[in-house]
């Protein structure tokens, strides 16, 4: 404990009383000037509550939320490292045209905001597929069985199933971008003098990036995948704006209906800081694991 102490600066305890002169004054003016009244006792009802008719607690609007949060951030996390890889291997290629096509696709979506991105892959692409495919009809013909628990463990209520996946497609298309200038970089962080040895064995560029490059890369990466991933998780709260029905879209909901504003985004805040925290400590943990 005097260790730690020792470690402490003035300037830590500056930034410290700074924080909480912050904390005082947003306070007292949400208690004095807004004259607001909080309500904390509703917030747990609308993480869990108590089903009668089943007898059992149920999650409610916020953990309903977060469940589809984490969702939505696996799926669209697994497809945008698969689009990321390929998009990060192209940007290499030894074809002009590929490394050019690639590279108009990463910086185009790299220097636009997230908003417009995600409505122009909704509106003509992902609404297109989900069309194409029929995956509405689909997706409420499973709702209509009785033997549906399995796919609402993996997706939720499947009447919503084409939202959800509408927004793993645009968020997955949306952070490919930023994941495959990250393989890009791992890739052309190995030294050159490997590619010259791998060619003078008669090997291909595809065996090349096979065995050789593309195992020391990824290895190379994986610290700044794992962060792109917890910014996935909080980029996701950008769907809530084509009605997928996450965290954020359900935090809205709640504010509507009760009025609780400032109890609800602080929730809110909490629940993505939780999770994202959570996250953080995990990859930390595997890659000193990794590195032993």
């Amino acid at each position: 404990m005097q260790r730690k102490r020792r470690r402490l600066h003035w300037l830590d305890f500056v930034i410290v009383g700074v924080l909480a002169a912050f904390v005082s004054f947003v306070w007292f003016r949400i208690e004095g000037t807004l004259n607001y009244r909080w309500n904390w006792g509703i917030i747990p009802n609308y993480i869990l509550r108590y089903d009668a008719e089943d007898g059992r607690w149920v999650a409610n609007l916020l953990l309903q939320g977060l469940i589809t949060t984490v969702r939505v951030s696996i799926y669209a996390g697994i497809l945008a490292l698969i689009l990321g890889t390929v998009l990060g291997i192209a940007r290499c290629a030894t074809n002009l045209t590929v490394r050019m096509l690639a590279r108009t696709y990463l910086e185009v979506l790299r220097n636009i905001p997230p908003v417009v991105v995600i409505f122009i892959f909704y509106f003509f692409l992902s609404e297109q597929l989900v069309a194409a495919f029929n995956i509405e009809g689909w997706a409420r013909a499973i709702a209509r069985q009785e033997n549906s628990g399995v796919w609402e463990f993996f997706f939720g209520d499947m009447r919503r199933f084409p939202s959800m996946i509408s927004g793993v497609i645009v968020l997955a298309l949306f952070e490919s971008a930023f994941v495959g200038e990250i393989v890009r970089s791992g890739i052309q962080s190995i030294e050159r003098g490997q590619s010259e040895a791998a060619r003078s064995l008669g090997m291909t560029w595809v065996d090349e990036m096979r065995f050789i490059i593309l195992p020391q890369a990824l290895k190379r990466v994986v610290p700044p995948l794992a962060n792109q991933f917890i910014s996935l998780v909080k980029d996701s709260s950008i769907i809530s704006l084509i009605s997928v029905q996450e965290l954020t879209y359900k935090t809205v909901e709640l504010v509507a209906s009760t009025r609780a504003i400032f109890e609800a985004w602080i929730t809110t805040a909490g629940l993505y800081f939780v999770l994202c925290f959570s996250l953080s400590m995990l990859f930390r943990r595997l890659e000193r694991d990794a590195s032993r």
